[in-house]
């Protein structure tokens, strides 16, 4: 029996099917995958008694606390964009941050999961999430798995688009300018499984509204519109 620790949370459901897909995947045919981490934390983190926090802190204090950076970099992974939510197109449901990880290997990422220093990390992002969705994604231009991390100063606004559809190529056609990822699968989430991700620079608070309001009304539950202001992104720039 495998002594490997097992994770535990309510933020979401993994689909296991895919999950397998990711952990077998041969490695003549893996390679980088970019995981879309889209995020609502709890007002106050949820932590059990035995988890030696001490005081109540946010759940956005807890993911600070998680903040897997240094384990990333030991399996060769890449922080490519972090970002905090300051709009949410109305009737869209609401996220607070964005983060997205390049991994070298599908298969690093389930790797990852079965680590001692991961799970010890991973205590404060279950206790301070609410729902997340991750989106496991291949760029459009493929120049971006060159790109290395970005510096972390960065002050950029950008527009961000999720959606489910059944036609990907008119849906990355659908926005002019943007920054294009398709999905492979959604290994965390509520169920649906997501198509697209798209990413607009935007100049100002007025250029991403008018961004916004170019897109069409999609159906209730079919897309997340957001504008995000990135304090890290190798996405929209090189």
């Amino acid at each position: 029996m495998s002594d490997a620790p097992r994770l535990k949370h309510k933020y979401g459901t993994i689909d296991k099917e895919y999950g397998v897909h990711l952990a077998t995947r041969p490695p003549e045919h893996d390679g980088p995958i970019y995981m879309v981490n889209l995020m609502k934390y709890h007002d106050i983190a949820q932590y059990t008694e035995d988890a030696g926090v001490d005081k109540p802190i946010s759940g956005r204090e807890a993911d600070d606390r998680y903040n897997p950076a240094s384990i990333l970099a030991k399996i060769g992974a890449t922080i490519v964009f972090v970002g905090d939510v300051i709009s949410n197109r109305e009737g869209d449901e609401d996220w607070d941050r964005i983060a997205i990880v390049r991994y070298a290997t599908r298969k690093s990422f389930i790797d990852m999961q079965s680590r001692k220093d991961f799970s010890d990390k991973h205590v404060h992002k279950a206790a301070g999430m609410q729902r997340t969705i991750i989106v496991c994604c291949r760029p459009e231009d493929e120049s971006l798995d060159q790109r290395g991390r970005p510096k972390s100063d960065d002050d950029r606004l950008v527009a961000m688009v999720v959606r489910r559809t059944s036609d990907r190529a008119a849906a990355l056609r659908e926005i002019s300018g943007a920054v294009n990822l398709s999905a492979e699968g959604t290994i965390i989430g509520d169920g649906r499984k997501w198509d697209t991700v798209q990413f607009v620079p935007v100049s100002s608070r007025e250029h991403l509204q008018s961004v916004v309001s170019s897109l069409p009304s999609y159906a209730a539950g079919e897309a997340f519109v957001m504008g995000v202001r990135a304090s890290m992104d190798s996405i929209t720039q090189g």
